[in-house]
């Protein structure tokens, strides 16, 4: 007796979209910021980015690939808060930070909102932002696309974006670089002329009239825009039964 395998949910394409941001990275650090993002690297590493480095959140490299909320198996390093600054300083590191806002050029808020001097709300805090966006490759994970995420101007810059990277000059812009933007709509880059963010694929379900009005600012939109690929069975059969069986994943991007 065959068993029906369900199609895959948003939350499963969102997966598949984080896993790709590290697709060929090599023996590089993955700092997957949030539920999606950690299974994608997990999933990258299981499957096409085996070089990946992994830590369990705090200070441990893992030598092995476990579920969400597991423990590691086995270790393989120790990495402390200084030694992972020093990675991060280096370059070797691909991080997925949220934002709470973003710009078209890509500068990240994940600060405050409203005026500086007397902010609306009080968020983390620039935090590790600057010297990500200046060192090592940071991409971002939205799970949930609005206007009042995609801004068009931040209320203020922790993460640097093309814009303000190119103004400072190359000791800023030598490592600048932003390769990806996921949301629960879409896949965003910056592959433009002018370094503003484009619509790179819409997951299926998503049109680009939804994208456009969920977004604060005007995107550059291809004559043809495809859709986010589908996981393959082998990847839908790791993310539901090893990675995440607990289904974390849809808490994050509900169907």
């Amino acid at each position: 007796m065959s068993t029906v395998v369900a199609p895959p949910s948003r939350a499963e394409y969102c997966v598949v979209a984080c896993a790709e941001a590290w697709r060929g990275a090599g023996e590089v650090l993955a700092s997957p910021m949030g539920t999606v993002p950690a299974i994608g690297a997990r999933l990258a590493r299981l499957t096409f980015s085996p070089a990946l480095l992994l830590t369990d959140g705090e200070a441990l490299l893992m030598g092995d690939t476990p579920a969400m909320g597991t423990a590691p198996g086995s270790v393989e390093g120790w990495l402390p808060f200084r030694q992972h600054l020093t990675l991060t300083a280096t370059g070797r590191r691909h991080v997925m930070m949220g934002a709470s806002q973003i710009d078209r050029y890509g500068n990240q808020n994940i600060s405050c909102i409203g005026d500086w001097a007397r902010p609306a709300r009080q968020l983390l805090g620039v935090r590790g932002a600057p010297v990500n966006t200046l060192n090592n490759p940071t991409s971002y994970w939205i799970p949930k696309h609005s206007p009042r995420v995609f801004v068009e101007r931040v209320d203020m810059v922790s993460g640097v974006g093309y814009d303000r990277a190119a103004q400072a000059g190359p000791a800023a812009s030598r490592y600048h670089r932003i390769p990806e933007v996921i949301s629960d709509l879409g896949v965003f880059d910056f592959e433009t002329p002018d370094r503003t963010m484009r619509l790179r694929s819409l997951h299926p379900g998503v049109s680009v009239e939804q994208v456009a009005a969920a977004t604060g600012f005007a995107l550059t939109v291809p004559a043809e825009v495809p859709f986010t690929r589908e996981p393959t069975g082998a990847e839908l059969r790791l993310i539901r039964e090893v990675l995440d069986p607990k289904g974390l994943r849809g808490r994050e991007v509900p169907a």
